[in-house]
């Protein structure tokens, strides 16, 4: 992608992200504008101190994990960034964007290299799988599906 391309999704996406905020009474920082840019800059998965290590590349100044940690936790409460319970780390969701309702999501996970991709999954799917695990004597603890996989790149090796 282009530097103007990556520029430009840049701003379209802190444009929704502040308008979400303003929405669920919440506001967007510079420095949570800063720590989401982080993630929707990144293919993989992210922890929160390589979150850290990431902000310093892209901005040439230190945060410390615990405001990254605050910051995560503010972002995932508007709903722009997910936490990966398998691998422990955040990516920005990728219905920052839109304007509408999903369908629940899913995480593909790379166990090799953390590349994440989030799918959409029917709300009948989500149903049958409840459905399924009640029968096993269990329920669902989050409708957060997370998937291990191989992604393209790393099922070639």
């Amino acid at each position: 992608m282009s530097d103007i391309l990556k520029l430009s999704y840049s701003k379209m996406i802190i444009e929704h992200a502040t308008a979400k905020c303003k929405q669920n009474g919440g506001q967007l920082t510079n420095k949570r504008k800063q720590i989401l840019l982080c993630l929707t800059g990144s293919e993989k998965a992210l922890s929160a101190y390589e979150i850290v290590d990431l902000y310093k590349e892209m901005y040439s100044e230190s945060m410390s994990a615990m405001s990254v940690y605050r910051i995560l936790e503010f972002l995932q409460e508007q709903g722009l960034v997910h936490r990966l319970q398998i691998a422990n780390k955040y990516i920005s969701c990728m219905h920052i964007t839109c304007d509408h309702n999903h369908e629940a999501s899913q995480f593909l996970i790379c166990s090799n290299c953390f590349k994440v991709k989030e799918i959409s999954i029917s709300s009948a799917l989500v149903e049958e799988l409840k459905e399924n695990v009640a029968q096993a004597g269990f329920v669902f603890a989050s409708e957060q599906l997370e998937v291990n996989c191989l992604c393209e790149d790393c099922k070639e090796l």
